[in-house]
């Protein structure tokens, strides 16, 4: 039985119809890059999705990949699921293959295991965004949280028949997904792995947010008067690929003693435009991110350490020594007031990055780590 394939709700269409759509994401989806896995797209279609806010995404869906057994969500007779499932994150301004790292046999995310879920996150550019909205397209989306990914992902998993989730996985915004579902969903998520998190947004991190967010706006109006050599990320990209991103002793053995700023931003500006995001798409996302706190989730009124406090299930913190980007005290307290945390400190200097394909080092470590922390 061949995947299947949910196109988006158009005007008179039930949401779910099962029609192949991949359309909807051809040309948006970046180069697959060395590393990364490749699966069969899909696509769910919600409808229209009320947010949080009490604001609606109209004619909304959300893209996905399955690694493992992606045939269907077959269950025995008690209703256990076959395979057990993870549900995977992907972080701001990137796509389902933000874990591949940690994706293949032998790896922490075996297929031959488990069956893997990755969702692409609201406003990524391949579930609904403002780039590829038809009804509410640009500035006229509307503001979506972390919350409204975690409900959207609860929506597409009750649709796909999944009635439990042997444990959900994240990094940077994807660890702030999966701490939201510990918050939202207890009853549901099994464990939870979330490297580089944060339970609230850092005034630091939501400083960095501010800038890009200046950066990609003045590139924007320099593009429409007209400048030559110039596009949204020219200012945004020595922010979010360098300083936040790196660190200092990283970003020193990246380039080498005598090696040029310039051309390095350069050859990242040049990589960075072959991932395809919109600009609005990562100003929408970076939004979400501002606002998390899982303090305001469930009724906890505002109080994030007594959420972080009520997580019941047995929770793997990774984060490096030095975070530019969430800063390495929102991981501490984290693991401080989560009951059955388990902290793992990431080797190395690669900063942010560390809990990517990036670092090598710390891959494998990740790697090993979460395979003994998942064993069913």
């Amino acid at each position: 039985m061949p995947p299947r394939i949910f196109a988006r709700a158009l005007p008179g269409r039930r949401p779910g119809k099962v029609v192949d759509q991949h359309a909807l994401i051809a040309g948006r989806h970046p180069p697959l890059e060395a590393g990364w896995t490749d699966a069969p797209h899909q696509i769910l279609a919600l409808g229209d999705f009320k947010l949080e806010s009490g604001e609606c995404i109209r004619d909304m869906y959300l893209s996905y990949v399955v690694h493992g057994d992606s045939a269907g969500y077959e269950q025995d007779r008690s209703g256990r699921q076959l395979k057990p499932t993870v549900l995977a994150f992907c972080a701001i301004g990137s796509t389902h293959h933000r874990l591949d790292f940690l994706i293949g046999p032998g790896r922490a995310l075996d297929p031959e295991h488990l069956r893997i879920v990755v969702v692409d996150a609201i406003g990524n550019g391949l579930s609904s965004s403002p780039s590829n909205s038809v009804l509410q397209p640009g500035r006229a989306f509307p503001r979506f949280s972390i919350a409204d990914m975690v409900h959207s992902q609860h929506l597409l998993l009750r649709r796909l028949g999944v009635r439990s989730l042997h444990a959900v996985v994240g990094a940077s915004m994807g660890a702030m997904q999966a701490l939201a579902w510990a918050v939202l969903y207890p009853d549901m998520a099994g464990r939870i792995v979330a490297m580089t998190p944060m339970g609230k947004a850092a005034p630091w991190s939501r400083l960095i947010n501010t800038m890009a967010r200046a950066q990609i706006e003045a590139g924007l109006a320099r593009v429409a008067a007209g400048a030559p050599a110039c596009d949204a990320w020219t200012d945004w990209v020595p922010l979010m690929q360098a300083l936040s991103m790196r660190t200092p002793a990283q970003f020193d053995r990246e380039l080498g003693t005598d090696a040029d700023v310039g051309s390095w931003l350069a050859s990242r500006l040049v990589w960075w435009r072959t991932q395809n995001v919109d600009p609005l798409d990562w100003i929408a996302q970076s939004h979400a991110y501002d606002g998390h706190d899982l303090g305001k989730l469930a009724g906890w009124g505002g109080n994030t350490e007594q959420a972080l406090a009520a997580i019941r299930a047995p929770v793997l913190i990774a984060a490096p020594a030095l975070d530019l980007y969430n800063p390495l005290e929102s991981a501490r307290l984290a693991a401080e007031r989560i009951p059955r945390s388990i902290w793992l400190g990431l080797p190395g200097e690669s900063g942010h990055v560390a809990a990517s394909a990036f670092d090598v080092d710390a891959a494998c470590v990740l790697n090993e780590v979460m395979r003994s922390f998942l064993v069913p």
